[in-house]
């Protein structure tokens, strides 16, 4: 489906925050499947699909599983957010202010922006790592500023190059892992390549939590990259597309990186595992992980911008940020994250990927109060205008029902947590399983949907303008 704006409309985006009109909106509904399923074709997702034969010790058979049942269940919520976008015209995090209130809603504004600065710098570390491995006599931190820069520009332009580049990169990175897939299986180096590891309950939950939590940790600017979407695209298919193109392109990363491990000897790095066991097209694979980086962290980029203009309109509310401001601050975050890559430890990702298990125990409970409040109470409806008041609007600068279901849904996750920080008692019993983020849905979606029902009058006489007097 699109509108007559799709062919018209300018290559660089002139919209930030603000709300998308009808006449500029554009686009397809199917754009989305390839922006997920080519955007996760990427050497992340390879090296975080790895850890369930490498950390967790699964064999082959049970480290698929437990990625399929991971990423079929997190992509559900990934793709509830995503149908928001048509429906609201707004990016996902200041959309939180109909649920936390305008000034409720910072917080987890801030997590989600430093969430994605820190995806960003991690995946132009890969990228300087990638682009060394494809041509040796380019330093890593010369590389590191060549994926920066290359992403840099994409998230700048804005969101329709983001989906066109995609759907070039749906294809090419779809036959080359593809390809890949089978040159490996063809040319096998290990003997236990069925046999190494084995089932054993906490590995595989481990990988299950690490599949889901992929998915989970698109929910704060999924839905920024359906928002041009025409208003009246059916929300089943805002759902569909997203699901099958982020939870295929996910899972074969993830399934590829396993692979690639148990087809190399124990103790290799997974980039160099993948390097090795696709031999005589391992540099062209190596290329196009390249790309695929530099493409799909353009998608960081852009969501960390998005929350930094969240946050400082919150109180520059007279501020209209334009296509400029942007670009002034990608420009920013991007010179930041160079030099924080450049000069980083060689266990940068490790220390990442830490950092990433902690912010997701505190956006678990965001994703259901958000996903309860679209669909559960509000279903759908909101006034747009209040969103981008100083004072909240009908919605208030705090809603106390969603923050005291904030504060219990991360509380309740504590004795399941398995992070670096801390490792809960209830995760210890199980050799180390995190299943904070499941106890952490299972409590808060349905005590905010109660605490939010038992304040829907309040709510309804405040949208039917009888309060009006009292904000």
């Amino acid at each position: 489906m699109a509108t007559s704006a799709t062919t018209s409309a300018p290559l660089i985006e002139k919209h930030t925050i603000g709300y998308v009109p009808p006449e500029d909106r554009h686009g397809k509904v199917r754009d989305l499947f390839t922006l997920w399923f080519g955007g996760n074709i990427a050497p992340l997702p390879i090296v975080t699909g790895a850890l369930g034969v490498q950390l967790f010790h699964l064999n082959l058979v049970w480290g698929i599983v437990a990625i399929l049942v991971g990423h079929l269940v997190g992509g559900v919520l990934m793709a509830l957010h995503s149908a928001q976008g048509p429906q609201m015209g707004i990016p996902q995090m200041i959309q939180s202010r109909a649920q936390f209130g305008s000034l409720g809603a910072l917080l987890v504004v801030l997590i989600a922006g430093v969430m994605y600065i820190g995806f960003f710098a991690s995946n132009i570390v890969l990228a300087g790592k990638s682009l060394h491995g494809v041509v040796d006599s380019v330093p890593v931190p010369v590389g590191i500023v060549i994926g920066a820069l290359g992403s840099g520009i994409i998230g700048i332009i804005g969101y329709r190059f983001i989906h066109v580049l995609n759907r070039i990169g749906t294809w090419v990175l779809g036959i080359g892992i593809v390809v890949g897939f089978g040159y490996i299986l063809t040319h096998i180096q290990t003997d236990d390549f069925l046999t190494r590891g084995s089932f054993n309950i906490s590995g595989w939950l481990a990988t299950v939590s690490l599949a889901a939590l992929w998915q989970i940790a698109f929910a704060p600017y999924v839905s920024d990259y359906s928002r041009y979407l025409p208003a009246n695209v059916p929300v089943a298919a805002t759902f569909w597309t997203t699901y099958l193109g982020s939870a295929l392109g996910s899972s074969l990363s993830f399934v590829f990186g396993a692979v690639a491990v148990l087809a190399t000897p124990v103790g290799m790095d997974t980039m160099d595992a993948v390097k090795l066991a696709t031999g005589a097209i391992g540099p062209l694979m190596l290329v196009l992980f390249l790309l695929s980086v530099i493409s799909h962290n353009a998608l960081n980029l852009y969501g960390a911008v998005l929350s930094l203009i969240t946050l400082v309109q919150t109180f520059a509310y007279r501020w209209i940020p334009t296509a400029k401001s942007r670009a002034v601050i990608s420009i920013i975050v991007l010179l930041a994250c160079c030099f924080a890559a450049v000069g980083a430890s060689s266990d940068f990702i490790g220390h990442f990927v830490d950092m990433v298990l902690v912010l997701l125990v505190v956006l678990v409970p965001w994703t259901a109060i958000n996903l309860i409040d679209f669909y559960a109470i509000h279903k759908g409806k909101y006034d747009i205008d209040s969103i981008f008041k100083v004072d909240g609007g009908i919605y208030g600068r705090y809603n106390p029902q969603a923050l005291l279901a904030y504060a219990i849904g991360i509380a309740v996750q504590i004795p399941f947590m398995n992070t670096p920080l801390y490792v809960g008692p209830v995760s210890a019993h199980i050799n180390g399983a995190d299943l904070s983020w499941v106890v952490g849905l299972l409590v808060t979606s349905p005590l905010y949907f109660w605490l939010a029902s038992r304040d829907s009058a309040y709510r309804r006489r405040l949208t039917s303008g009888k309060l009006a007097g009292s904000l």
